[in-house]
């Protein structure tokens, strides 16, 4: 007689049964419980899964290694809620030790229960060491960021099975005990597969469509790597897309941040079909957009940046790369389309207010030869990722905690090292303030050269497309932080810095730059370091960033982003999201 249960309602369960299905996992060892209900219901009437019963916990997972060491696959446990995952403990710790693939799925209420005196609700959220290779939570499924957050908690506990060897790996399963089993076909999900250097075959690229490389702050390109990537785009017609912290200077190197930030019209280029991820934090705020993505990192780490990842290669990148290239091949045709795009486009840009972009679209092609350029997050980086820089020039950013403070401590630090070299960093005031003592120290030499953009506050809490833009001038009181460190004092900084040796220049307009900017530039390494203090006004800033968004003009989404804008302006981000919302249903 055919069961009238199929499977459960909830998401997170879904997500967790569809993912054990595309993973190739079928064998589970269900013990009694209520908790875990919805799971070991919800798998029973589905031809997939083998499954065994047993009381005894402890037994279970013994059960498990047995069967997981003989067929070399791994083994699901399922459990209920109070000590019942205790009992896991013994054989996990064996699992742990002999390498054994064994996925312990404990079901739970959730952990907002744990330490209220409730029955049966057990703290599991500190595992011992050495009962689990990777422990994760499976909430339950309010939205669509949540159901993200779902698929990527449980594929890395899947995966976690037989990385670096294999072991056992942790799920801790929220329900709300749903009755509802009338679901009959679980909706999509999406698996991601992990690829090592071990691998005697790895998967096809996709060729229906572009695909791009996208690298985030990455340490400088060696040679190898440089040449396997300039093969891997010759071979694929593919391009680098690249923010100032990118470290790769190929042939390929596009900087696309002008084209994909424009917000009144999207170029046809901006769309891909695979994207190649490799780097750490980008500084690169607009980003084309990829039906799916590839990690390639030693680390073999699940990182979602986007949203859309597939697969994950832990290997050199080197060898991702010369293992897809191909000889007799050389495409440059999305090369060449997207740097015409973006000459366009920069052709068209119009005269800029004096500001952090004005300054940086003026200094960008002047920067000394072979020196090293340091960005202060936010503005300053995003302000110079508009423009190219020249062959040669590396430039740094502390884009992996993206906070304001040690800035110009990271690029003093780096100018110890090379002391024949010149460093040049551009900081907005509350960042140059925030790490004022390290100018003081007197190991400073003469190769570095300070450019300080001092507007009297937080300038990007009041730019146009700020969620904090609607405040205006209230922002200034404690978000934008306005006032402080002399509030744009003309004589602070200028005797502060004489005092400690530096030659002071000062800039209060575009006629004054003009006058100071090549001195600030010179190639030679001059008898003192030089501190350039440039003040600019929040209106020009803002200005400056809003003409530079909107140099191409698409009239139907313009109409459409004016009235998107609006709404946040007068409701607040908080407000406009919840009147979309409601818009919507």
């Amino acid at each position: 007689m055919e069961s009238e249960f199929n499977y459960t309602n909830e998401r997170n369960v879904q997500i967790v049964i569809a993912l054990l299905k595309a993973h190739g996992i079928h064998r589970v060892i269900a013990s009694p419980g209520t908790t875990n209900m919805t799971f070991v219901v919800s798998i029973e009437n589905d031809p997939w899964f083998q499954i065994w019963s047993s009381v005894d916990e402890r037994s279970a997972a013994y059960l498990a290694c047995g069967m997981a060491a003989e067929t070399g696959e791994p083994v699901v446990i399922s459990c209920t809620g109070a000590t019942a995952s205790r009992n896991y403990m013994p054989g996990l710790t064996e699992a742990y030790y002999r390498k054994l693939p064994v996925l312990a799925i404990t079901s739970t209420r959730g952990n907002y229960q744990v330490g209220h005196l409730i029955d049966q609700q057990i703290d599991r959220r500190n595992l011992p060491n050495d009962i689990a290779m990777e422990s994760v939570t499976i909430p339950m499924v309010k939205d669509k960021e949540d159901e993200r957050f779902c698929e990527i908690e449980a594929n890395k506990a899947i995966l976690a099975l037989k990385l670096n060897g294999g072991g056992p790996a942790h799920i801790n399963l929220y329900t709300r005990y749903s009755q509802d089993f009338n679901v009959t076909e679980i909706p999509h999900v999406n698996a991601i597969f992990r690829h090592t250097v071990f691998d005697q075959k790895l998967p096809d690229i996709p060729r229906n469509g572009k695909i791009v490389i996208f690298v985030g702050a990455h340490a400088h390109f060696s040679e190898r790597l440089t040449a396997a990537v300039d093969k891997f785009c010759a071979t694929y017609d593919s391009v680098v897309l690249c923010d100032h912290t990118s470290g790769y200077r190929g042939k390929y190197e596009v900087h696309y941040q002008l084209v994909c930030g424009q917000q009144q019209w999207h170029s046809p280029l901006a769309n891909a079909n695979l994207c190649i991820h490799i780097g750490e934090v980008s500084g690169n705020q607009f980003n084309v957009h990829a039906a799916h993505t590839w990690r390639v990192s030693p680390d073999g780490a699940l990182r979602d940046t986007f949203g859309n990842l597939r697969r994950v290669f832990m290997m050199p990148e080197e060898e991702f790369f010369e293992r897809y290239a191909k000889d007799n091949t050389c495409h440059t045709e999305l090369l060449e389309a997207m740097t015409a795009e973006i000459k366009t486009i920069e052709d068209n840009i119009s005269e800029l207010p004096f500001s952090n972009i004005w300054i940086a679209q003026q200094m960008h092609n002047k920067l000394p030869k072979d020196c090293e350029l340091h960005l202060g997050i936010y503005h300053s980086l995003r302000s110079w990722n508009f423009f190219k820089l020249p062959a040669g020039i590396q430039t740094q950013c502390n884009v992996g905690g993206f906070g304001i403070d040690g800035g110009m401590s990271t690029m003093i630090g780096a100018s110890f090292a090379h002391p024949e070299k010149l460093f040049i960093g551009v900081f907005g005031d509350l960042a140059f303030f925030y790490d004022l003592n390290v100018i003081g120290n007197r190991h400073v030499g003469n190769n570095v050269r300070i450019l300080l953009i001092n507007n009297g506050k937080g300038n990007e809490f009041r730019n146009y497309n700020h969620p904090c833009y609607f405040l205006g001038e209230e922002a200034d009181k404690y978000v934008a932080a306005a006032g402080h460190y002399g509030n744009m004092s003309r004589k602070l900084v200028k005797d502060y810095a004489t005092d400690l040796g530096y030659e002071y220049l000062v800039a209060g307009n575009k006629h004054e730059f003009n006058a100071v900017i090549d001195r600030f530039l010179t190639p030679e390494i001059t008898d003192k370091p030089i501190l350039l203090e440039v003040f600019t006004q929040t209106e020009d800033e803002s200005k400056a960033l809003e003409l530079i968004l909107n140099i191409i003009s698409d009239p139907k989404l313009a109409f459409k982003n004016t009235i998107k804008q609006t709404a946040k302006n007068i409701l607040g981000k908080k407000g406009y999201e919840i009147a979309r919302k409601i818009a919507h249903r």
